[in-house]
This record gives C-alpha cells, sequence and structure tokens, in this order.
C-alpha cells in the first residue's frame, strides 16, 4: 500500500486571530490537535511581513509540537538566520511576494542559484531536511537535483483550479505524473501541495510515488464546519 504523509498548513488559524488582532484561536492548539489526529507534519509560513504566523508561534510550536515541523521560508538572510537559530526538522524554500495572496507558483531557480545553494547547504548541516516549492517540469527538477535539496514539493495549484471547476485536467495531471517519475528516479522525494481539496487530493493521490501532501487553506476552511479533527481524518481517509 503506498503510504502517503499528510501535513496539516495552519496559517490561516492565525489568519482568522490577526483579522481582530486577538490571541485566539491559537495556532499552537491547532497544531498539537493536529498531531493528536494523527497528522505526519504541521506546516507552518513566516512569511516576511508577517501576516499569519510570527515569531512567536514558530517559537511555541516548535518547542511543543512532538511531530515534525515544516518551516516554509523565502529565500532570504534574514529567514535563514531564523530557520538556523531555531533548527525545524524540515525547511521548503518557496517564492514569496509582498502583494500576493497566497503563493501564486514555484520558485524561480534562475535566480540567484549560488545564494540558494548556499541557503540549502547551511540548512542541510543544521540538520534539517530541504525542499524546493517548485513546478512540475523537468528543468526545474534537474535544478533542485544540482541545488542537492532532499525532497522538491510541486505547485499542485494549475491542476487543483482545474478540477475545483470542472475544466479537463488529464493533460495537467499527465505532466504531473510524469514529473513526478523523473524526480523519483533521480533519487528525490516528492511532496505536493497547493490549492488541494477533497476531489483534488484524492485525484492527484492516485499517482503513486507521491509521499506527502501539505494542505491547508481548504483543511482549515472545512474545519469551520466540521472541526479540524474531522477534517484531518478526511484527508487522511483519501490519501489512503
Amino acid at each position: 500500500m503506498n503510504k502517503i504523509r499528510l501535513g496539516v498548513n495552519i496559517d490561516h488559524v492565525a489568519t482568522v486571530r490577526n483579522a481582530r488582532g486577538e490571541n485566539y484561536p491559537s495556532p499552537l492548539r491547532a497544531a498539537i490537535l493536529a498531531e493528536k489526529c494523527g497528522a505526519h507534519s504541521v506546516t507552518i509560513h513566516l512569511r516576511e511581513d508577517r501576516r499569519h504566523i510570527n515569531d512567536l508561534d514558530l517559537k511555541e510550536i516548535k518547542l511543543k509540537l512532538k511531530i515534525p515541523l515544516n518551516l516554509e521560508i523565502a529565500a532570504t538572510s534574514e529567514m535563514l538566520k531564523i530557520a538556523i537559530r531555531h533548527q525545524p526538522d524540515f525547511v521548503c524554500i518557496v517564492p514569496e511576494k509582498r502583494k500576493e495572496i497566497t503563493t501564486e507558483g514555484g520558485l524561480n531557480l534562475n535566480y540567484n542559484q549560488i545564494f540558494l545553494k548556499k541557503i540549502i547547504t547551511k540548512l542541510k548541516k543544521n540538520n534539517s531536511r530541504v525542499s524546493l516549492f517548485i513546478e512540475p517540469n523537468i528543468k526545474d527538477i534537474k535544478i533542485s537535483n544540482y541545488l542537492d535539496v532532499d525532497a522538491i514539493e510541486f505547485h499542485t495549484g494549475k491542476i487543483c483550479n482545474l478540477i475545483n471547476q470542472g475544466k479537463p485536467f488529464k493533460a495537467e495531471l499527465s505532466k504531473l505524473n510524469k514529473a513526478v517519475n523523473y524526480a523519483t528516479d533521480l533519487g528525490l522525494e516528492v511532496h505536493a501541495g497547493h490549492g488541494l481539496t477533497y476531489e483534488s487530493a484524492k485525484i492527484i493521490s492516485k499517482i503513486k510515488k507521491i509521499k506527502e501532501f501539505n494542505i491547508g487553506h481548504f483543511l482549515i476552511g472545512e474545519s469551520i464546519y466540521i472541526g479540524l479533527q474531522n477534517a484531518i481524518k478526511k484527508f487522511q481517509k483519501i490519501l489512503k
């Protein structure tokens, strides 16, 4: 049986908290609950503008979480220092623009590769598993392999949007499948994330070599109606 790990992204618990400037709902409480519900990891994105998760959240969650913490960061000197200091189990390097609503695509790996290589090397020496958030194409997979990361996470936004809108998605699914196979053959572990719902997770999880799904916005949204525990369990059932 294909064992797929589920990473629960709790960023948008912090989004709700920050909407009123209160100290609730608590991202830490959500992280601990995800752990109790059988999530394999918890993901948080410490953005440069701190629009949801903040530095105190990172400190508290890293201190109290027993399952792996996956910290998403931009490729900057500030974020590297923070990741080195807190030493999360996993670090995923993601693109970041100040004005974007959410991450709009994969990393531009043609930009500043020397600096990116330096960040990856330092993080790995600090005992963090390092992944890159990229588009599912051969060129970016080759560059990721050259940069010596442990894993790659494919941006699944395009195919998820097609599925969500009821549009043809078979060509994009085939493209994703080929990218997964190519990366796996190079020895890279493959993850998937962005825009995933029950329906799109079910479809994409049929690609047998994807090892990890990181799901946040839809899962947190569903928890409003059915509770965080039930939303996590429903995704666990789908990924089995």
